[in-house]
């Protein structure tokens, strides 16, 4: 089943003013509620993280200690946009409460938990996450916040579901409560993992003079992703000057060289508007050869082909990054 977009905040009937005004702590900064699982109603946010592309390790088996080590037999590991929030809860509201509230809210999204414990079946899942998770990289500030988990702990309710995302891509969402315990406050522990593809194209390998002409050896023709386009437009961005230079390298080395500058272009949009834009892309890429390294024009043909030779699938975006490309075929 697939998630909703949005779950109701999580309270339960009636609650009283008075244990609100209890939390008389401030709230981590920068922090927000995720639109997919939100707080317990009058708790207050003690710790807030996203990466846009994280690995996290959530268990799904209860941890224990074997030979002096801590291990958690299965850990899962998904991979995409990890969110962690940290949040402490009212003394007069109890863990079981606001566990049940955070089950309920899961059901009622459509997702299948996986795996769950409370309190002693749970096992070594409090040091697993005091040593891996809760006390590391200044997550939290504050000693109130951390004697919420150092002492509510000892009481862990714990669950970890997945599910999937109106786009079809899996969300896995791991809840740690902690009781109120020797006056401490409760506190609450999210993380909330959305599966997605990882943003490509964030380090440059450009290919050098050498390189490239072992490849028109061997294949006849090269690729280059060192040359960039801003979406849908045709002039050559100045981050393309590394591979241009070297293809200028490649040329000024190999005087009898003649090649075919061949645009390609992913299958979004229509065949003819694609073929139009690789078309003036390639032309882009022989006028900086020839106006910047001095490359005569007439050993330079450009070409566009659109989305007609595709060296990979165009159904994901790793696949389409691929098809976009700069290649030059020896004539």
């Amino acid at each position: 089943m697939r998630v909703r977009p949005l779950l109701a905040f999580l309270c339960c009937a009636a609650v009283s003013q008075a244990a609100f005004a209890e939390l008389n702590v401030r709230e981590v900064k920068g922090g927000k509620d995720h639109a997919l699982l939100s707080r317990f109603e009058g708790s207050k946010m003690a710790g807030y993280q996203v990466k846009q592309y994280e690995q996290a390790e959530l268990p799904a088996s209860r941890p224990v200690f074997k030979d002096n080590k801590l291990v958690v037999e299965n850990l899962l590991k998904p991979e995409g946009k990890y969110t962690r929030i940290a949040y402490v809860y009212a003394k007069d509201r109890s863990g079981l409460e606001v566990f049940r509230n955070y089950q309920a809210a899961i059901a009622k999204a459509g997702m299948k938990v996986i795996y769950t414990c409370e309190k002693e079946a749970c096992g070594a899942l409090a040091s697993y996450y005091n040593a891996s998770y809760l006390l590391r990289d200044g997550f939290m500030d504050g000693s109130d916040f951390r004697n919420a988990f150092n002492a509510g702990l000892a009481e862990p309710r714990y669950l970890v579901a997945e599910g999937k995302q109106p786009d079809g891509s899996a969300v896995h969402v791991a809840v740690l409560v902690a009781a109120p315990l020797r006056d401490n406050l409760g506190g609450i522990s999210l993380q909330i993992v959305e599966g997605k593809p990882m943003e490509t194209g964030k380090v440059a390998a450009t290919l050098n003079a050498a390189e490239m002409a072992r490849s028109i050896a061997s294949s006849g023709k090269i690729a280059v992703y060192g040359v960039y386009f801003d979406s849908d437009k045709t002039a050559v961005k100045p981050e393309s000057a590394a591979s241009l230079a070297e293809m200028a390298k490649l040329l000024q080395q190999d005087k009898n060289l003649k090649v075919h500058i061949v645009g390609h272009t992913d299958n979004q949009g229509s065949p003819a508007h694609n073929m139009d834009l690789s078309q003036k892309r390639a032309e882009s890429v022989v006028k900086a050869l020839t106006a910047d390294y001095k490359i005569d024009a007439k050993r330079l043909s450009a070409k566009g082909v659109g989305s007609y030779a595709p060296v990979a699938s165009n159904d994901a975006e790793p696949g389409r990054e691929k098809n976009r490309r700069v290649e030059l075929v020896k004539q």
